[in-house]
C-alpha cells in the first residue's frame, strides 16, 4: 500500500515544484547578506545550505506538490480521466487506492503541510512581523485550495485552460518572489525576472503533458489549453515558453551583470532548445512522456546553475 502512496506522489515532478525556491532562495540570501554587509561565495561560509527558511521552504513546496499530486490522481480518477492515459498509471483509477484512501491522504498532507508552513512562517518573520506572517499565511491557504481545485469538483480549472495560469503563478511568481521576500522582507523588481522564468518552464512541462494527453482530454471533456489551441497552435506556444524562460533570464543577469559565471545557466537550456526540435517534429504525441522528464530535469538544473551563478 506504501508503494501506492509513493507513486500517487509522483516524486519525479519535486524537483521542478523546488525550482522556485532555489532560484528566489539563492537571490534573497545573496540579497539579504549585501543589506549585512557580509560577503559569500558558492566555496565558503555563510552557506545558504545551514539556511533553516530554506530547508523549510523546500519541505513546504514538497508538500503542497505531493497535495497537488494526489488531489489530480484523485479528481481525474473519479471523474474517469485517467482511463486510457498515456504514460504511468494513476492509482485512483487502476483501484490502487481507493476514492476514500485518496482523500484521507489529502487531508492528512495538508495538515503536515500546513505545520511546516507555518514553522517556515515563525522562523522567518518571528513576533516582529506579524502582518507578513498573516499574509504568507493566506498564501499558503490559496496554494493548498489552488492544489485541490486544479482537478477537483464541477468547477475544476485544470478542466477549463486555466491550468497553465495556475503553473506560471504558484511555481512561477509566488515560488520565487515569495521565498525572496522570507530573506529580504522586501521585493526587488528584477526578481520577477528569473520568477517569470521559472513560471514560463513548468508552463512547459504542464503543456507537454497536455500536448501528450490531447486526443484523451478532448474526449473526456478536460478543456486544457491545449485542446482549446489545438496541436499546431500549442506547438508555437511551446516555443514561446522555453525562449520566454531564455529571455526573462537573459534580460535579468545583464541588468545584474558583475561576471561572465553568471551566465553558466545556459548550459541548462541545451537541452530545453533540443526539446522544442522534438516538439515541431513530433507526430506521435504518446512519444512526448519522456520529454517531460527532459525539461523538468532541465529546469531544475537551470534553477541551480542560476542560483550559483548568483554567487561567484
Amino acid at each position: 500500500m506504501i508503494k501506492n502512496y509513493i507513486k500517487a506522489a509522483r516524486l519525479r515532478t519535486l524537483p521542478l515544484s523546488v525550482s522556485g525556491i532555489i532560484v528566489g532562495s539563492f537571490i534573497g540570501y545573496q540579497d539579504y547578506l549585501k543589506d549585512l554587509e557580509i560577503f559569500s561565495c558558492c566555496f565558503g561560509c555563510p552557506s545558504i545550505l545551514q539556511s533553516p527558511i530554506f530547508w523549510l521552504a523546500i519541505l513546504t513546496t514538497i508538500g503542497f506538490q505531493v497535495l497537488s499530486n494526489f488531489a489530480n490522481d484523485y479528481g481525474d480518477g473519479v471523474k474517469g480521466s485517467d482511463k486510457n492515459r498515456t504514460g504511468e498509471a494513476r492509482m485512483v483509477s487502476s483501484g490502487a487506492i481507493t476514492p476514500k484512501q485518496m482523500k484521507s491522504a489529502m487531508i492528512v498532507t495538508t495538515i503536515i503541510t500546513l505545520i511546516v508552513a507555518l514553522l517556515l512562517i515563525y522562523v522567518s518573520f518571528g513576533k516582529e512581523n506579524f502582518g507578513y506572517s498573516i499574509l504568507f499565511f493566506g498564501l499558503g491557504i490559496a496554494s493548498i485550495a489552488a492544489a485541490i481545485k486544479y482537478t477537483v469538483g464541477n468547477s475544476a480549472y485544470g478542466y477549463s485552460g486555466f491550468g497553465d495560469v495556475f503553473v506560471f503563478l504558484f511555481f512561477g511568481l509566488l515560488s520565487v518572489v515569495g521565498s525572496y521576500f522570507l530573506y529580504t522582507k522586501h521585493i526587488n523588481w528584477q526578481i520577477f525576472l528569473p520568477a517569470i522564468s521559472i513560471g514560463l518552464l513548468s508552463t512547459a512541462v504542464l503543456n507537454l503533458n497536455n500536448l501528450r494527453d490531447r486526443v484523451e482530454d478532448k474526449k473526456n471533456k478536460k478543456n486544457t489549453l491545449v485542446v482549446k489551441l489545438g496541436n499546431k497552435k500549442a506547438k508555437k506556444y511551446h516555443y514561446f515558453l522555453i525562449l520566454g524562460a531564455l529571455v526573462s533570464a537573459l534580460v535579468y543577469t545583464f541588468l545584474d551583470f558583475r561576471t561572465i559565471y553568471q551566465f553558466v545557466f545556459l548550459i541548462a537550456f541545451v537541452p530545453l532548445i533540443k526539446n522544442v526540435k522534438t516538439v515541431a517534429i513530433n507526430k506521435n504525441p504518446a512519444e512526448l512522456d519522456s520529454e517531460l522528464k527532459k525539461v523538468a530535469l532541465s529546469t531544475f538544473l537551470f534553477s541551480i546553475l542560476f542560483g550559483i551563478g548568483q554567487l561567484l
